[in-house]
């Protein structure tokens, strides 16, 4: 005698999820961030507080300290805002266009990542000092493109590149031509397309992009001081002033200074963030 066959149904089974559950994954990541992350922050706020106030404002906004995150904070905004119009262009080149070295361009954007700081510092500064391929024909011009801020400009701008390109560019993959194509046949020119449908589609990126270059920009070390000349009230970046008040032994200042630039960064980076969440909701909306 046949049996009828009937679907099994999964309803009410719970689903298998490679993963751990909520609460454990949960605990996980935030012990993982906490011991990582969290822990040297608060350490370091708790270092500062031991000085205090009188003691960490005198270290903290000497006239040295100040010149300092002026050249730190200017020099990563500049070359932040370098790096999102020029980071901007060459991640539509990779994505729009197919020649060949496509693939050895793409490897070399991200040669910054891998490349020792020291390193890139030392080839910064034989092709820009007065003697170098690109400096000597500058300071025949009269232009000094080492060991003034200039150098410390341009050894940000080869640190930041590949933080506004590799933001970029899966934006303007996942876009697609269908947007500019449909501009196109409303009879939208290439600018207005580019300024009306585009940009505003990838602005959030570019923030972003923006946002962690000039992060990296101003706690950078390795690659600035060879090329900066580090000339205190001139050439001297924050980190530089923080690495030789260890030397001198001078702990409280260099933990006023470090608690300084560890605050603005935060804080840029959480306005960042505040604006890209409210950015995400009006769209949504």
């Amino acid at each position: 005698m046949a049996t009828a066959a009937f679907p099994v149904s999964n309803k009410g089974r719970g689903r298998h999820s490679p993963l751990p559950g909520l609460s454990l994954t949960l605990g996980i990541t935030f012990t993982w961030l906490g011991i990582l992350l969290l822990l040297p922050l608060v350490a370091l706020f708790i270092k500062s507080l031991t000085l205090g106030p009188a003691h960490f404002a005198e270290a903290a906004f000497s006239r040295r300290a100040i010149a300092s995150y002026e050249l730190s904070f200017g020099a990563a905004l500049v070359a932040a805002a370098v790096n999102a119009v020029f980071g901007l262009l060459v991640a539509w080149v990779l994505v729009r266009y197919r020649f060949p070295g496509r693939r050895l361009l793409g490897a070399l954007v991200d040669l910054p990542f891998a490349l020792p700081t020291a390193v890139a510092g030392i080839a910064l500064t034989a092709v820009y000092a007065n003697t170098g391929w690109v400096g000597k024909p500058a300071a025949t011009l009269g232009l000094q493109l080492a060991y003034n801020p200039v150098g410390v400009v341009i050894a940000l701008t080869f640190i930041g590149l590949p933080f506004v390109v590799r933001t970029v560019e899966p934006v303007l993959a996942d876009m697609g031509h269908g947007l500019e194509e449909a501009a196109a046949t409303l009879g939208a020119r290439r600018w207005t397309i580019f300024r009306r449908v585009i940009l505003p589609e990838i602005f959030p990126a570019i923030v972003t992009g923006f946002a962690l270059a000039f992060a990296r920009g101003v706690g950078e070390y390795g690659s600035v001081i060879f090329i900066a000349g580090n000339m205190p009230f001139k050439s001297e970046i924050s980190p530089l002033l923080i690495v030789t008040k260890l030397e001198e032994y001078d702990y409280a200042g260099a933990t006023a200074i470090a608690t300084v630039l560890l605050l603005a960064s935060l804080i840029l980076l959480l306005l960042i963030n505040a604006w890209q969440g409210r950015e995400l909701r009006r769209r949504s909306a």
